[in-house]
């Protein structure tokens, strides 16, 4: 039996184009997405560096992008969220079946961006839907690492088995199963995350 459900944020909720930064960032004088450039994001999505380390190391590998076109640039990935999924959400979490959680991996600069995008009213609305609210850079963990599944499940009291997982990625979705967690890889254009409730 589910009693608790852990969502993504991107591509789950908010619809992304993960690819617009790299595109953008080459017409800029770098090149594609590097090892190098992994690494950077990875670190910074769990709180490791600055938004300004960030930049600026960004900046060496595009040396043609001004500060602000990359803070732009990084940002444009964040497109729409429907207001059909906040409505969908909010009345998920009126029901008081399911304890509801938000594990995302993110940055300093992204949320900010969100909320202003989406409006504070509308993010609040979201993030109040949800009991807690776990963003990477927050609490120094990032998924697929084992480590953030389990800070999650005992940070609540959760049970593996009882907590289902919804991620867009597999990566992320077989590392939660590894540690028992029930799952729905998310096939982004395929499905949406209203469809939840077949799901169960």
């Amino acid at each position: 039996m589910i009693n608790n459900i852990i969502f993504d944020f991107g591509d789950v909720f908010i619809d992304l184009d993960k690819q617009i930064v790299f595109r953008e960032m080459q017409k800029r004088g770098g090149g594609g997405l590097t090892p190098m450039l992994i690494a950077l994001n990875n670190a910074y999505e769990i709180g490791d560096i600055s938004s300004e380390e960030f930049i600026d190391r960004l900046k060496t590998s595009y040396p043609k992008a001004t500060a602000n076109e990359i803070i732009d640039i990084w940002n444009s990935m964040l497109l729409d969220f429907p207001e059909y999924r906040l409505e969908f959400i909010e009345n998920l979490a009126k029901e008081n079946r399911y304890r509801l959680f938000l594990l995302s991996n993110t940055n300093a600069l992204h949320i900010p961006h969100v909320e202003t995008k989406m409006g504070f009213k509308r993010f609040n609305r979201f993030k109040d839907s949800f009991e807690k609210f776990y963003l990477s850079h927050e609490i120094g963990l990032r998924k697929p690492d084992r480590e953030i599944f389990q800070f999650v499940l005992d940070d609540n009291g959760l049970i593996a088995e009882e907590t289902l997982f919804i991620d867009d990625s597999k990566e992320n979705t077989e590392a939660a199963s590894a540690l028992g967690l029930q799952c729905w890889n998310l096939r982004v254009g395929q499905e949406d995350i209203i469809e939840l409730k077949s799901k169960l």
